[in-house]
This record gives C-alpha cells, sequence and structure tokens, in this order.
C-alpha cells in the first residue's frame, strides 16, 4: 500500500517523494545544511520547490557544498560565471545574493555561536508541531516567519522574505506542518 503524502506522491516524482519522507518537517541544526536551505529556499522565489530540487546537486556543485565561508569570499568574476551555469537559476541577484548572505549568515554565527542557536531562538528551540487536515490550511507565512525575516533582512540577507522564510521553516523543521492523514504525522508526534 502507497504511503500517504501531503507531497510528492505522483508517478516519476521519486525524489519529491523522498524529499518529503526525509527531510520536510525534520529538524535540521547543522549550520552548513541550515545555510544551502536558506539558500535554495532564495532561489526558489517565484518559482516551484520542485524546480529547485532537480538542480540541487548542481547548486552544491557551484557553491562550494554551501561552504559559507567560501561562498562569502566569491569574487564578482566568479558569481558572473555562475550566470552561465545551465544547472542553477541564472537570477543576477539570486546568486549575488549568495555571497551577501554568506556574510551576514558568518556575521551571525560570530554573535551566537552558531546560526543553528540564532535561528532557532525564533521557535524556543523546539519545532512548532501544527495539526492540518488539508493541505490548503498550511499557512504561507507566520508571526514567526516575519519576525526572522525582518531581523534577516535588518542584518543585511536579501531573498529572506517571510514567505521564504516560512518554506525554510517548513524546510529545516523548525515548523512541522505535515497533515494529520500523512504517514510523517504519526512519525514525527
Amino acid at each position: 500500500m502507497e504511503k500517504k503524502r501531503c507531497f510528492g506522491s505522483q508517478p516519476g516524482k521519486e525524489f519529491y517523494a523522498a524529499y518529503h519522507d526525509e527531510e520536510w518537517g525534520v529538524p535540521v541544526h547543522d549550520d552548513n545544511r541550515l545555510f544551502e536551505m536558506l539558500i535554495l529556499e532564495g532561489a526558489q522565489a517565484g518559482l516551484s520547490w520542485e524546480t529547485i530540487l532537480k538542480r540541487r546537486e548542481e547548486y552544491r556543485k557551484a557553491f562550494y557544498h554551501f561552504d559559507p565561508v567560501k561562498v562569502a569570499r566569491m569574487t564578482n568574476s566568479e558569481l558572473d560565471t555562475l550566470l552561465k551555469h545551465e544547472g542553477i537559476i541564472r537570477n543576477r541577484l539570486k546568486v549575488y545574493s549568495a555571497r551577501k548572505n554568506a556574510q551576514a549568515f558568518l556575521t551571525i554565527i560570530q554573535e551566537f555561536g552558531s546560526f543553528d542557536q540564532y535561528v532557532w531562538s525564533f521557535v524556543g528551540g523546539k519545532p512548532i508541531i501544527n495539526h492540518w487536515k488539508r493541505f490548503e490550511e498550511v499557512p504561507a507565512q507566520s508571526e514567526t516567519s516575519l519576525a526572522l525575516s525582518k531581523d534577516l533582512k535588518k542584518r543585511g540577507m536579501t531573498f529572506v522574505g517571510p514567505t521564504i522564510m516560512y518554506a525554510f521553516m517548513q524546510a529545516t523543521g523548525m515548523v512541522n506542518d505535515h497533515l494529520k492523514s500523512c504517514w510523517c504525522n504519526a512519525r514525527d508526534q
């Protein structure tokens, strides 16, 4: 019997089912993984998450496996070269935002000891677990994602609006929005 999922059960989209089953809503506390999701969620702005997931490996190659120190040091020449890279979204603002966000990310680490400490403080250190019945009930943003977005923007980050930050919170398990009917909901309780 097929597992009941919130999304990703369509034939030919096994990669999307794997993302749903293994990552979405699972708490992440590793700074490099948090940085990866921050950059990928920003790249997704205006696009589907599926589009970004299909390009994830190319993003990892392009951005030094999301090592924030290396990304923060990328030159304009390196970033301009990425604008020709067919494996990623070639939007100048998004590509250049990776460096800017890496620099702010490192400053946050200096201030808080880790990005993990900083970002999880917005949810009191533990996931917000929702109990939605239908996907239509899941919000696009929340007061928490608005506060996180506002603070990140104040710290110099871009592509971190409240909707992007809510998706980031879902992707990193800060918010668990698995539907009541989803097999992951029972696993995560």
